[in-house]
């Protein structure tokens, strides 16, 4: 039998297709993912620097919907320092992709927050990367961008 690209592509979609399906059980890493997500949104949303030093590596890259990029100093210090104040974060249609110590994780966030005074109200797509750090999962990569 000679493998094609065509091929591989059938049985790729095929098989993302089969983790899609209601009988799927979510793995304990999947789970474990989804769990660092909902602490990182209590984290922002309480401005609570411990709880996101815990979930956020050290090499963190955070982009915003506005392409501006932050470090995990950057990142945490502007929580810290009200800028901007995330009033609640709510995560819809999630997709989580365990590969190894690596999870890719899509989702839209509806954000409610205060930036300067300037009440702010966005829904986003967003992609983040995810790294198993010592049994715990970090964020390691964020993207966010205003869907069209």
């Amino acid at each position: 039998m000679r493998i094609t690209r065509r091929y591989l592509a059938a049985a790729g979609a095929l098989a993302l297709a089969a983790t899609s399906l209601p009988g799927h059980a979510e793995s304990a890493d999947d789970a474990a993912v989804r769990k660092a997500i909902d602490n990182l949104v209590k984290a922002m949303t309480a401005a609570d620097k411990a709880a996101l030093e815990a979930v956020v590596s050290d090499q963190l890259s955070f982009g915003h919907s506005s392409a501006r990029v932050e470090t995990k100093a950057e990142f945490v210090g502007n929580i810290l320092d009200k800028k901007p104040i995330y009033k609640s974060i709510t995560l819809g249609d999630p997709t989580i992709s365990v590969v190894g110590n690596n999870a890719i994780a899509r989702y839209t966030a509806a954000v409610e927050a205060d930036s300067g005074g300037k009440e702010i109200s966005i829904k986003l797509a967003v992609v983040t990367v995810w790294v198993k750090d010592g049994g715990t999962w970090k964020l390691l990569a964020h993207q966010s961008f205003k869907p069209t």
